[in-house]
């Protein structure tokens, strides 16, 4: 009984291992044309505003840029 919950977990674990992967993909791919999103509207906009939207710009591109480096550095890791 116990080899076929160790072989059923087992199994668990590799789907939750695949579906992971696959919504950190999903995840990056996202974040990447966010980024890519509000950088067009910035350019198409000359990059103005005001000051407060300026730091919001800044400060969610590099949570962006961070979000993705954790998610290529976990992915290193497996």
């Amino acid at each position: 009984m116990e080899f076929k919950e160790k072989k059923r977990i087992n199994h668990m674990e590799k789907e939750n291992s695949v579906l992971i992967k696959f919504l950190s993909w999903i995840a990056l791919a996202g974040n990447i044309l966010f980024m890519l999103w509000i950088t067009y509207n910035g350019i198409a906009e000359h990059f103005k505003g005001t000051v407060y939207e300026k730091i919001s710009y800044i400060g969610l591109m590099g949570l962006f840029v961070i979000n993705i480096i954790l998610i290529l550095r976990k992915a290193k890791l497996k």
